[in-house]
């Protein structure tokens, strides 16, 4: 685990690097790191956490430190350059991300890791197979968004086992993510990750995983159509790309 107040880890080798991308989450942050930290120690696992802070202005970094994670800050804006500015600074082997807004169960991350340890480069949570609790996600994205993007992305890019290609809950292996060359800098990072597994034949899997609301004083970072409209353009572009 992670030394207090985020101070360096030795050179020691790490199974998993738990990254939780963070924009102003302080009122849920605590609790995400908590949870990663209870379940790696519970678990005998040697990992740290690393929170990627993308310009919070509400102590959130603080928090994180306060809570013995390892704060990253990623001055270039958005969910994928966060996540990325993250899984860079990784040090495990193995790499869980989840987003810091106590939406996803940290406490339940072994699923994701025993399949990594058993050979998978990709581990992808299905919250519709795992449960979707009232009020965590918006109808739209629930019956149409989510599903129709997801099951464009599989008939485009050769059917990979992922029926929920936004999940933020996921795990990859580090070696697979140096691989990909991940280069958005949005919500479509997500499929990014998925499309180029694929291409490039990496084993991937998907586990059930529930969904969570978030705390009511929470300002959703995701906007539909934008995000949809960029989401639709890279499973377009990914699909011309690899011919």
């Amino acid at each position: 685990m992670n030394p207090p107040n985020g101070a360096e880890v030795a050179d020691e080798v790490l199974e998993v690097s738990l990254v939780m991308p963070c924009l102003n989450e302080k009122e849920t942050l605590g609790t995400c790191i908590k949870k990663a930290q209870v379940s790696l120690k519970s678990n005998g696992i040697k990992g740290e956490v690393i929170v990627a802070d993308n310009g919070s202005t509400d102590g959130s970094p603080k928090i994180a430190s306060s809570f013995g994670a390892r704060v990253i800050h990623v001055a270039a804006k958005g969910y994928g350059n966060a996540l990325r500015g993250g899984i860079d600074a990784a040090k495990g082997r193995y790499i869980i991300m989840g987003d810091s807004d106590d939406s996803y169960d940290f406490a339940n991350v072994m699923p994701f890791i025993d399949c990594l340890r058993d050979g998978c480069d990709l581990v992808v949570g299905n919250r519709f197979g795992g449960g979707i609790r009232p009020g965590a996600m918006p109808l739209l994205h629930r019956y149409f968004g989510v599903p129709a993007l997801s099951f464009l992305g599989r008939l485009l890019h050769g059917f990979p086992p992922c029926h929920d290609f936004y999940c933020g809950l996921r795990g990859i292996s580090s070696e697979a993510a140096r691989r990909l060359h991940l280069q958005t800098s949005g919500m479509e990072f997500a499929s990014e990750m998925i499309v180029k597994a694929a291409r490039q034949k990496l084993r991937i899997l998907e586990v059930p995983t529930s969904l969570d609301p978030t705390g009511p004083k929470r300002c959703s970072h995701l906007r539909t159509w934008r995000d949809g409209y960029r989401g639709l353009r890279l499973l377009l572009t990914e699909c011309f790309r690899k011919r």
